[in-house]
């Protein structure tokens, strides 16, 4: 969660009290945010550089490190916190935002050029009209945007904010997107003119804190720029500002324009900045909107302070919270968070406005939460269960304790690989064919070897074999883990299932096939499955009291997978009483063989390698003759 600092008196004076740490820390809990550290910019610095030498200069300043929730944009600096913090006292009312021109002006306007739809298609604009900073607001009003670009901004690559001195340009404004060869200004902070590919360059080379946002934009046939009517560059996003319009502590009026990728969040952006500062405005807490006329020529005007309506049914609140209040009573608590709510006429619900600095409401179990909160939670009644249960240990994770426990008494290692592979390693490198469906695909994956959700366990344990090179032979390795299928939406309502699988290999000078072969018959009877003959029988010299605790058994027969070698391969089934009635019915669960060359040359293997993997959750029974809960779903 975001850490914000603040100064504590100018905190304290914004609260209109003076608190100890211990009183402080005690209303940070009442409110749900927490205070993280009491310590200065001297005693930062300190403990950064280890010594008192270079730290004469910084200031002694009490400073409050609050954690703020990651969602609670509007308390991302001072001014919001002191203004929720006031409001949950009691202090001051909710704040009512107004939209307002200067007496006799139009709004200014945007024209958003259809070429930014490449780029960075939407911008959103607002002025604070007469706002009076010092030092201090405007130290805030800079960390403020630095907050949300962090956080809901996701470092300028969803969002990006430009504030200007407006007394310097120059109305209507363009957004449009250009090759950047065409694009020349001063940027901030710089004393000479650049093109917008040689200053990306510089940053690139010069700048680290600049650098990380160059790629958002770099390899883009246009940039995103923004000119006043005399073509002067208001700035470049999400990179930087124009030297031009930079904003001071003596700046009267700010132009605010907001970019980005999502609309959504282009406009929460715009409207967090806005309403935080614009109680400094001539007019406290009015802010002047500007026309914004995107590509299409439809014309809207920006910020949209509108409140959202949400109705929430008193019983749902009541249940959540074990609270026996009236809705007139939980409207007086969400009073106390900044929404505006009011009680039904029936008293069944509660309806609640959301301001638009409250962004993070978004369903009714946000408003049961700030009802909860305002209540106090330690003044919620604790209450105990009126079902009193003992937990366990999953049937299915108890069979797989057994299981590895087998396994390592067997002399394998176990060996715990990665559940995203690469679609090629899932496929290609064991010679299975890809058909595009039987994977489940990451939509937007971080590196191209976590495309899909694995569908074998069987190439994460190769490619620890193949890292293992140096290992001295034998090499045995297992995995007890899960594996994703895809499965029809009436087996499963997200489209996939997780099937639990158990993968184990040797590797040595001859191909160890025998050891394989020995480890399934022995994870076979340690399940007490018992082998059938040629006919699908049980075979005489089996114990019939086996049987009996799992009502089938298994056999193998010859395979033709393209994974193992030809003729030294089998397919393991199972075969058990139907429950749908008479007769047997048989299950595929697997194959263990000889693993073909082509395989092992995939992933860098010398020598033979023979291996085994099995579906195990059809083993998930007891020995009370009952079978346990398990996957519905069977690949």
């Amino acid at each position: 969660m975001p850490i914000v600092s603040v100064g504590r008196d100018k905190l304290f004076e914004a609260l209109g009290e003076q608190f100890t740490d211990e009183s402080f820390d005690e209303l940070c809990f009442e409110y749900g945010i927490e205070l993280d550290d009491v310590t200065s910019e001297q005693e930062m610095l300190q403990k950064g550089q280890g010594h008192a030498g270079e730290t004469s200069c910084s200031s002694e300043e009490v400073l409050y490190k609050i954690d703020i929730p990651a969602n609670r944009y509007d308390m991302l600096c001072l001014e919001g916190i002191a203004r929720a913090l006031n409001i949950f006292r009691g202090h001051i009312h909710n704040v009512q935002y107004t939209l307002g021109l200067p007496p006799g002006q139009k709004p200014l306007r945007m024209v958003v050029k259809p070429e930014t739809a490449l780029v960075r298609p939407f911008v959103a604009c607002a002025v604070l009209r007469g706002i009076t900073l010092d030092p201090v607001r405007y130290t805030s009003f800079l960390d403020l945007q630095d907050k949300l670009h962090q956080n809901l901004c996701r470092q300028r690559s969803l969002v990006a904010i430009g504030t200007h001195d407006l007394s310097t340009l120059q109305a209507p404004f363009t957004y449009e997107a250009r090759p950047p060869a065409d694009i020349t200004f001063v940027p901030l902070k710089q004393q000479q003119e650049f093109s917008a590919a040689a200053l990306l360059q510089h940053y690139l080379d010069h700048d680290q804190k600049l650098k990380k946002f160059v790629p958002i934009i770099k390899d883009s046939v246009v940039y995103p720029v923004l000119y006043d009517s005399r073509r002067t560059v208001l700035s470049l996003p999400p990179v930087i500002n124009g030297a031009h319009s930079a904003i001071s502590v003596d700046t009267k009026d700010v132009f605010i324009e907001v970019t980005g990728t999502d609309e959504v969040k282009t406009h929460t952006v715009l409207n967090m900045v806005c309403t935080m500062f614009s109680e400094y405005c001539k007019m406290p807490y009015q802010i002047e909107p500007v026309e914004v006329v995107d590509a299409f020529g439809h014309s809207q005007q920006t910020p949209r302070l509108q409140s959202r309506e949400l109705d929430v049914e008193v019983s749902y609140i009541s249940g959540c919270t074990g609270l026996d209040l009236k809705a007139g009573k939980m409207a007086e608590l969400l009073s106390r968070m900044a929404l505006s709510a009011k009680a039904s006429s029936d008293g069944s619900s509660v309806h609640v406005q959301v301001p638009p600095t409250r962004s993070d409401v978004l369903h009714p179990c946000d408003v049961m939460e700030d009802v909860a909160i305002a209540f106090g939670f330690n003044n919620l009644n604790e209450k105990v269960p009126q079902t009193v249960t003992v937990g366990s240990e999953l049937p299915l994770n108890q069979l797989t304790e057994m299981l590895r426990m087998e396994c390592a008494m067997a002399g394998f290692t176990e060996i715990a690989t990665w559940a995203l592979v690469s679609r090629a390693e899932n496929f290609g490198a064991i010679c299975r064919e890809d058909d595009g469906q039987s994977a489940v695909s990451v939509g937007n994956p971080a590196t191209a070897e976590f495309e899909v959700c694995r569908t074998s366990l069987l190439p994460g344990a190769l490619k620890t074999l193949g890292s293992s090179r140096d290992a001295p032979l034998p090499v045995r390795l297992f995995e007890v883990s899960d594996v994703v299928l895809t499965a029809p939406l009436d087996m499963s309502q997200v489209g996939a299932v997780n099937r639990r699988r158990l993968v184990a290999l040797t590797c040595d000078r001859t191909s160890g096939f025998e050891i394989i072969h020995g480890l399934l018959n022995r994870i076979m009877e340690t399940l007490g499955v018992t082998i059938l003959d040629e006919g699908g029988q049980l075979s005489s010299s089996q114990d019939s009291g086996i049987l009996s605790r799992f009502n089938g058994g298994y056999q193998w027969q010859p395979s033709n997978v393209p994974t193992f070698f030809p003729g030294r391969q089998a397919s393991i089934s199972i075969s058990r009483q139907s429950t749908k009635g008479k007769g047997q019915e048989s299950t595929h669960i697997g194959y263990f063989g000889i693993l073909h060359p082509k395989v092992l040359a995939n992933f860098d293997i010398t020598f033979p390698v023979s291996a085994l993997e099995i579906d195990v959750e059809p083993f998930c029974f007891n020995q009370t003759y009952k079978s346990l809960p398990t996957h519905l779903y069977i690949g």
